[in-house]
């Protein structure tokens, strides 16, 4: 049965121990992302003691570089593209949806093939029912967080907009507005004229458009999470430096050795996002988490041009979201080695495409952001304690959905940790269900 903290805390495990450099806490988090940052929040509310850890400032990995939208939709897996003219265009280098590095596709061909069946045919079904209670709390829990530190001046309502430039791709998705029907997520069916008059910026190439109301955005999405993190320390949580590759089991408590000497807790929650398989492979534990890589530029818009809520082109792959910063251009998937050189070709392609949508003008950055999005074959994350190791815990592979879900399973981690009855049960998102 797994261990949690509420025996614990009786043993007065809710207060810090300092002796010399040995610091002692209930529970420490690796990964300042808005994963681990949520976690921790939510475990400093329920009364335990927590270090967050990070080698860098919570953040600045695909928690910054992603299109800030927290969105009540996405019942059906981001399927590999089945149509013909898309294929062709995948294969010849020319797709923004999807590149590739021909030997990284050999290697992850048996990944692919599970990932392919779990986003077609019956896998969507049991996608669906798993993912549908997250999705019905995501936006509430987000904007709780937003209003608890300051954060709620980056939301804005609104929804965003899924864009079809033929009449193929908008039956093709056909299936994501039914599940949205079965799970009572309300959204528009727009016509050119509609969407035109709702985002003018927009040229007439859009042949119907769908607008999800009841999602929210962000303006700046790194800024969220700095502003999570900044209600943490407030609330008397720890952010510590240190390099989480570190850590080391010892008899009923985890150590790691960091920038305020060793550090030890008898819970240890992994939210590295793509980096928790290297960590988790040194701890004997092996889990299917793959790196799809994305980009992400800012344009300033031409003169008269502007947009009121994020943009997605389904077919191309790609989105369009109003920042503080300008608009970002956020690119589809590369499969490549997660650590291997930038493609700046990517980002080359991906906004010839995007500016026939929209006028986007002179770029305001030098280089495009890279980034890594944890997927798991069944487009589910980890969430819950190890099958294997006592006292660990693990929250990551998240996908595409990592800043609409880190909040939530945050807080559904942080309530099965210190031993408190869940709104949700997360079975289906356990580490159990992968042979480790």
């Amino acid at each position: 049965m797994p261990d949690t903290l509420a025996a614990r805390q009786v043993a007065g495990m809710g207060m810090t121990r300092q002796a010399g450099q040995l610091r002692s806490f209930d529970v420490l988090v690796l990964g300042a992302g808005i994963v681990g940052v949520s976690t921790a929040i939510h475990l400093r509310r329920l009364g335990l003691d927590v270090a967050l850890i990070d080698r860098k400032h919570p953040g600045v990995e695909a928690s910054f570089g992603n299109a800030g939208i927290v969105q009540c939709n996405g019942f059906v897996p981001h399927a590999i593209p089945s149509r013909p003219s898309q294929l062709i265009g995948i294969m010849l280098g020319q797709s923004s949806a999807v590149s590739y590095d021909f030997s990284t596709l050999v290697r992850l061909f048996p990944w692919l093939r599970q990932y392919h069946a779990a986003s077609s045919g019956r896998g969507i079904e049991t996608y669906s029912r798993a993912i549908a209670p997250l999705r019905a709390l995501a936006v509430q829990d987000h904007l709780d967080l937003a209003a608890a530190t300051l954060a709620d001046r980056y939301y804005r309502k609104g929804g965003w907009l899924h864009l079809y430039r033929g009449e193929g791709s908008f039956r093709q998705s056909e299936i994501e507005r039914h599940y949205a029907r079965v799970y009572g997520v309300a959204y528009e069916e727009l016509t050119t004229e509609d969407t035109n008059v709702l985002e003018p910026g927009l040229s007439n190439m859009i042949f119907k458009a769908v607008h999800w109301t009841e999602s929210c955005s962000v303006s700046n999405p790194g800024a969220v999470v700095d502003a999570f993190w900044r209600g943490f320390v407030q609330d008397g949580g720890h952010s510590i430096r240190g390099d989480a590759r570190k850590l080391q089991k010892g008899r009923g408590e985890w150590s790691l050795d960091s920038e305020r000497g060793t550090i030890t807790a008898p819970n240890v929650v992994v939210a590295l996002g793509a980096w928790s398989s290297d960590l988790l492979a040194e701890l004997g534990e092996h889990y299917p988490l793959v790196s799809k890589r994305g980009y992400h530029m800012h344009f300033q818009p031409r003169t008269g041009a502007s947009l009121s809520r994020p943009v997605v082109d389904v077919e191309n792959g790609f989105a369009l979201t109003p920042t503080d910063n300008g608009i970002r251009l956020t690119t589809g998937v590369e499969l490549v080695d997660r650590d291997a050189p930038p493609n700046p070709n990517i980002i080359k392609l991906t906004k010839r495409r995007a500016s026939e949508l929209f006028p986007l003008g002179q770029a305001l950055q030098d280089q495009p952001w890279l980034g890594s999005r944890p997927c798991l074959p069944d487009s589910l994350p980890v969430c819950g304690q190890s099958s294997k190791t006592s006292g660990l815990w693990l929250n990551f592979g998240h996908g595409h959905d990592g800043f609409t879900l880190g909040p939530v399973t945050g807080r559904l981690l942080a309530e099965q940790i210190a031993g408190k009855e869940s709104v949700q049960d997360l079975t289906a998102f356990s580490p159990a269900r992968f042979p480790v």
